[in-house]
């Protein structure tokens, strides 16, 4: 059995794909466990693979009650906390990134300015598992009654710094919509009241507004089979890239260069500079999916405009239509 931490949001999971899918073509023979919270079994499933999800909220919530594994894999953070977590589970081996004071110095040294993507498979690759960073994609669910065709946009994130003002996510939506999108607002049920202004602020009909009404399989069809995704750099994002969805991520206070697609999809933009910090926070605590962001949007956020968006929007509708160019 091979126990595997990634204990952590939406977007975290979906940039772990590639390792994940790594693990399994490396161990076909062995059970797959995954300890990560519960509400991403939906996503999970997509991914495909996973033999058992144990529900681990964060690392405070880590309880292993089953046989030793053969293997655990830290794709959670750097230690040393997740590290000893593990090690409690008395595996035969652990693959990690060195960290002195957890006491494991058997893996490759963790890197600060490094994308998400490819730190877990450089993880991997130090301990002789091969993989395939480009390897995002997710299963298709079909369509159903799920729209499709539609502009999504997704003005919410759980951290209020990473939020574009609601006021610019109305202009857009009103721009788009005379520009003949057919939009649809998302977010979870906290969202709601933000998917509402949003609407309100565009003069979109409220039917408009999924927010609070779409679990995260549906959420996934949505992007699935959508026209277009504009969203801050959050969960839903990642979404796009994993089905080839056009999309504009508006970034802040993080790097794209450390969360952003793959620079090679040119049917994705990412608008803002690198916010700072990013790797530092990173590279010096452990990830347990707190964020110290402020209240307020971060500054490269907030100086994003809204002909920016537009600008980008037409941008990656056009290499759609002379390229035909999608990842799924």
């Amino acid at each position: 059995m091979i126990l595997i931490l990634r204990a952590l949001g939406l977007g975290d999971l979906a940039t772990a794909v590639p390792a994940l899918r790594a693990l399994r073509v490396r161990y076909p023979d062995e059970r797959l466990v995954l300890l990560a919270p519960s509400w991403l079994a939906p996503l999970v499933e997509l991914i495909g693979g996973i033999d058992e999800l144990v529900d681990t909220a964060d690392l405070a919530h880590l309880r292993w009650c089953g046989p030793a594994p053969d293997l655990a894999v830290n794709l959670h953070g750097r230690g040393p906390e997740s590290h000893r977590l593990l090690v409690g589970t008395r595996p035969r081996r652990l693959f990690a990134f060195a960290n002195r004071a957890a006491g494991h110095h058997d893996g490759p040294s963790w890197r600060a300015d490094e994308h998400e993507v490819r730190r877990w498979c450089r993880l991997l690759a130090w301990h002789g598992v091969p993989t395939d960073p480009t390897d995002l994609g997710l299963r298709r669910p079909a369509p159903g009654r799920t729209p499709t065709g539609v502009t999504v946009l997704h003005p919410g994130s759980k951290i209020p710094g990473k939020r574009w003002p609601v006021e610019r996510f109305a202009a857009l939506g009103r721009q788009l919509a005379g520009a003949g999108h057919e939009i649809v607002i998302t977010g979870d049920a906290a969202e709601r009241p933000l998917a509402r202004r949003v609407a309100q602020l565009a003069g979109l009909p409220g039917h408009t507004v999924r927010a609070g009404r779409t679990d995260l399989r549906h959420l996934a069809g949505l992007v699935a089979h959508a026209r277009l995704l504009v969203s801050g750099d959050t969960g839903i994002a990642h979404l796009a890239t994993a089905y080839g969805t056009p999309s504009v991520v508006l970034f802040g206070p993080h790097s794209p260069a450390h969360w952003g697609p793959p620079p090679e999809r040119t049917w994705h933009r990412s608008l803002g500079a690198d916010g700072g910090g990013d790797g530092a926070e990173r590279d010096g605590a452990e990830r347990d999916g707190a964020e110290r962001d402020g209240a307020e949007p971060h500054p490269t956020l907030a100086a994003i405009n809204v002909d920016q968006v537009l600008v980008a929007v037409a941008e990656v509708e056009r290499t759609v239509r002379t390229t035909g160019a999608t990842a799924a």
